[in-house]
């Protein structure tokens, strides 16, 4: 099943039977369990013209590692966008919202960059393809539904990539402890990219001197830095608020 993979947790396979349904091959229902929450994952598969299977416990917790929640679905493997897609994004938006990540390892910081990203109108994810994690199903897990709604773009040459969207008028930020301007005081409405490092190592020096400003976000404690998911969270919804004004 090598072809396949896992989608689990209500809330990520109803997401996956509502904006993929083509990718779905089997949904799984943990047997005896019967409940409202579950109920929304029979209505969606009916919607995308699917019948689910039930099976006992166990073999859901041999599908998968992490609460299932009495569901899981056998799908195609999630795939991300080629760098053309940007085209399209640029084709159809102004001033679109993205976020470039340089880097990123851990699927749970993925996860969760990928659920901010949907929550605050990003246009695309942008990763390189080497030294980054991919769309995993503990990927799809942690971001609760949104690999099926943001764009994952991975690219060959991520300063190349920022080298063409400096060309089509986007402005890029890059996130570094060793900026003179915070996140507050950098101008982050119009077409714009935030970068975000690697976990602990932060951006690579091609990446950040490919960058049009750095901003560093304000500590008011003794920690040195936040997770790359939260950072990612406080940069994009201060644009979302800079934006919205």
């Amino acid at each position: 099943m090598s072809e396949f993979d896992t989608v689990f947790g209500i809330h990520a396979v109803v997401t996956l039977l509502a904006k993929q349904p083509q990718r779905v091959r089997q949904v799984l229902l943990q047997e005896g369990r019967e409940d409202q929450r579950l109920s929304k994952v029979l209505e969606a598969a009916e919607v995308a013209g699917l019948k689910c299977k039930r099976v006992k416990r166990r073999e859901l917790d041999d599908l998968v590692r992490g609460k299932h929640q009495g569901v899981v679905a056998v799908c195609e493997l999630a795939k991300g966008f080629s760098e053309d897609y940007l085209q399209a994004i640029f084709a159809r938006e102004a001033e679109p919202l993205l976020l470039i990540l340089d880097g990123v390892t851990d699927p749970h910081n993925l996860g969760a960059l990928l659920r901010t990203a949907d929550a605050a109108g990003v246009a695309a994810v942008i990763a390189p393809k080497d030294k980054s994690v991919g769309l995993t199903n503990t990927v799809a897990k942690v971001a609760c539904g949104a690999v099926e709604t943001v764009p994952f773009v991975t690219v060959t040459n991520l300063k190349r990539t920022m080298k063409w969207l400096q060309q089509q008028g986007c402005w890029i930020v890059g996130t570094a402890g060793e900026a003179t301007e915070s996140i507050y005081q950098t101008e982050l409405s119009g077409s714009r990219a935030i970068v975000m490092g690697a976990e602990g190592d932060g951006m690579r020096r091609l990446t950040k001197e490919c960058c049009d400003y750095l901003a560093y976000i304000p500590m008011a404690g003794t920690v040195s830095s936040l997770n790359v998911s939260v950072a990612a969270g406080v940069c994009l919804f201060e644009a979302v608020r800079q934006r919205s004004v």
